[in-house]
């Protein structure tokens, strides 16, 4: 849920290797999308963020690039913060916790290639706003938030700007959601010193998890995990990141 707000130059060598990889990734889809806020004064910011920091930077699929045109960031960031919502850096939403830059919630997005009717875990919901991008892609979405009033208000601000339709649960995302196990892919937004086991068992075979790994004050880097059919895992390393930690025991 945060991350450094400023790039170091290793990131951007690391991104545009990256680039194969989300190429590779990528999917075709037509517009899956719409656009809720036509008339929204922040819409030409929004379709800006998207064309100079996530298009730009190399993001290609689709449906991502489609959803993050159409979710209105500014309402998943506290009020007086709106004018940021569409910079190129996190923002604070209370109780530690920050709202990812927006390169960052796409590049996540698009490694796990979502389309419509996949099952998604999300763990760390914050403010709510990767869940929205999730759902706005047609997933059917569930979240999890250890922050009971971060978990709380993104209920509320899901159902209120249309997508009721996400699970938001209060709980350790270390032990996942077991009751609506197997995932087609799970999306971890806070860094592990380890991946959990429990949300190995829970994602289907070809499925994939991405989830930075690290220590809260040493190097943390994001990793794709994709799961065979025969149940083993292949992993890889992708971008040096900054997350807060992934916490145990609910708050």
């Amino acid at each position: 849920m945060r991350e450094n707000s400023r790039r170091h130059a290793i990131v951007k060598d690391v991104r545009r290797a990256a680039v194969p990889l989300a190429m590779l990734l990528a999917i075709a889809l037509p517009g899956v999308a719409q656009d809720r806020t036509p008339t929204d004064p922040y819409r030409a910011r929004r379709h800006d963020m998207v064309a100079r920091q996530i298009a730009a930077e190399g993001v290609i699929h689709a449906a991502t690039l489609e959803a993050l045109r159409a979710v209105p960031r500014h309402e998943f960031v506290p009020v007086e913060l709106r004018e940021r919502a569409y910079g190129d850096h996190p923002l604070p939403i209370g109780l530690g916790q920050t709202i990812s830059q927006p390169y960052v919630v796409a590049y996540m997005t698009e490694l796990i290639a979502p389309r419509p009717g996949q099952r998604v875990l999300e763990v760390g919901t914050g403010s709510g706003y990767q869940a929205a991008v999730l759902a706005e892609i047609g997933c059917d979405v569930y979240t999890m938030e250890i922050f009971e009033a971060l978990a709380v208000n993104a209920r509320k601000r899901l159902t209120r700007l249309g997508y009721g339709a996400v699970r938001v649960r209060h709980g350790d995302g270390h032990v996942g959601w077991p009751e609506a196990a197997p995932f087609d892919a799970i999306l971890v937004t806070a860094a592990a010193s380890y991946i959990p086991p429990a949300l190995i068992a829970q994602l289907k075979p070809r499925g994939r998890i991405i989830i930075p790994v690290g220590s809260v004050y040493g190097v943390q880097h994001l990793i794709l995990v994709e799961k065979q059919a025969d149940g083993t895992t292949r992993t890889r390393q992708l971008l040096p990141v900054r997350f807060v930690p992934l916490l145990s025991g609910l708050r």
